[in-house]
C-alpha cells in the first residue's frame, strides 16, 4: 500500500472515531439531563396524604 492510500485510510478511521465519540457524548449529555430532570420531578412530587399513614391489622 502506498503512502497516499495509508494516509486516506488513517484519515477515514479518524473521522469515524471522532463521529462515534461525538454521538456518544451527545447520548451521555441527554442521559444526564434526563436523570437530573427525573430527580427534580421526584423531589417535587408530594406523597399522597393518606397513603401509608395507617396499617390495616384486621384479618
Amino acid at each position: 500500500m502506498d503512502v497516499a492510500k495509508a494516509s486516506m485510510a488513517m484519515s477515514q478511521a479518524n473521522v469515524k472515531q471522532q463521529s462515534s465519540l461525538a454521538v456518544m457524548n451527545q447520548a451521555k449529555t441527554n442521559a444526564e439531563q434526563q436523570g437530573s430532570q427525573m430527580v427534580e420531578m421526584l423531589s417535587e412530587s408530594a406523597p399522597h396524604p393518606t397513603k401509608g399513614s395507617q396499617i390495616d391489622v384486621k384479618g
